[in-house]
């Protein structure tokens, strides 16, 4: 009996001493509301809506009627017109659309020679003059939206004729760049660098000041010359070499043993990976002067980390997402460090040319930086 008296004094020591800690309390109900929000609603595999950009050589009524039809089936959004291929590779390049569709001069004569009389199996002269009427350039570097994009591959298309259809000939050709053979590791790789250096950097900096504090190293501090900007990149520095050490091991293990290509150059994906190191440093450090103990620090990073991989189209397509958790994944450095990465490693683009994630990263840094200077600052008053 007295036991039981003792366990439960216990109990609501627990509970009391729960109840005061407000974050830890927050996180027992936002976890798990979280994690249930990203996977019932943000995330879908059936990928929809893909940019994509158009080179109609034919510019008559019949291209843009297959244009619309090709809309329709909402696979696809021609959010960009190009006036030739040399455009159009740089456009993927550059991640502004994930597929193109080229339309030949001769659109309406290779659909008039795709149509066949019935449905018996054509002759081989008919095989060899019935082509594609079109051709698909596809970003292969993401094996999902090359999926959905090779589903088009058969598509019908005789109500423009109103006649059957030579089903033995595809009615586009495509052709997938990047990664032609459509090895899942070749998308992965590139994109667990981003994951990697998220857990680790926001892990190491997020306990940052919160350490110093359980130590009884901050009167220290405090009495120190140094400015709190100061103290903050002091802070962030060392663990720039940690993470250029990750990156190098990762990529470098997944290509000996993956065979996962490293197409770009060597300093394009310095100054990526610099950028979000830096840009997750300071996120760390932002979390590190809002959290009371080491306990919250590690609970606010998993907060941040589990949308991270699953929003930052690491896991799945930034395409398959509803618009709202497409804004939240906008403020995720993970996104836009995994978007600079696989456009260096798998496409070999230049980090200037990917003008958006470069200075949203950039931006990001500075602002942090500063948010966790003037919050350090006001913590010593």
């Amino acid at each position: 009996m007295r036991s039981l008296l003792r366990i439960q004094a216990i109990v609501i020591k627990e509970l009391i001493q729960l109840r005061r800690d407000r974050m830890t309390f927050a996180m027992v109900i936002m976890i798990p509301l979280v994690q249930l929000l990203l996977f019932a609603f943000a995330i879908n595999t059936n990928i929809r809506h893909i940019p994509a950009g158009v080179v109609d050589q034919s510019q008559t009524a019949l291209s843009r009627v297959l244009q619309q039809t090709i809309s329709a089936t909402s696979i696809v959004n021609f959010t960009r017109h190009y006036t030739s291929l040399s455009q159009a590779q740089a456009a993927i390049d550059r991640g502004d659309v994930r597929a193109v569709l080229v339309i030949p001069d001769d659109v309406s004569q290779r659909l008039v020679r795709h149509a066949t009389v019935g449905f018996g199996t054509p002759s081989a002269s008919d095989q060899e003059t019935s082509r594609p009427i079109a051709q698909w350039l596809v970003d292969g570097s993401d094996t999902a939206i090359a999926a959905s994009i090779k589903s088009l591959r058969n598509m019908p298309l005789a109500e423009l004729l109103d006649k059957p259809v030579n089903r033995n000939v595809p009615t586009f050709e495509v052709t997938i760049l990047y990664n032609p053979e459509q090895r899942s590791v070749v998308n992965i790789v590139p994109g667990l660098v981003g994951i990697i250096l998220t857990m680790t950097m926001i892990m190491f900096t997020s306990a940052a000041i919160v350490r110093e504090r359980e130590r009884g190293n901050m009167e220290l501090l405090i009495t120190t010359p140094l400015a709190s900007l100061e103290l903050m990149i002091g802070k962030i520095f060392p663990y720039i070499f940690i993470g250029a050490i990750q990156v190098v091991i990762i990529l470098g293990l997944g290509y000996c043993f993956f065979n996962a290509p490293i197409n770009g150059g060597l300093w394009q994906l310095t100054f990526a990976t610099l950028l979000f190191i830096c840009a997750s440093l300071v996120l760390g450090l932002v979390i590190s002067t809002l959290a009371k103990n080491q306990l919250q620090s590690m609970q606010m990073t998993v907060f941040i980390l589990l949308p991270s991989i699953l929003l930052s189209g690491f896991m799945f397509p930034y395409e398959g997402m509803p618009e709202i958790a497409q804004y939240i994944a906008e403020g995720l450095p993970a996104t836009h460090f995994i978007r600079l990465v696989r456009g260096v490693v798998l496409r070999d683009v230049a980090v200037v040319d990917m003008t958006f994630d470069m200075v949203w990263l950039i931006s990001f840094t500075l602002l942090g930086l500063m948010v966790a200077a003037l919050r350090f600052k006001k913590s010593l008053d």
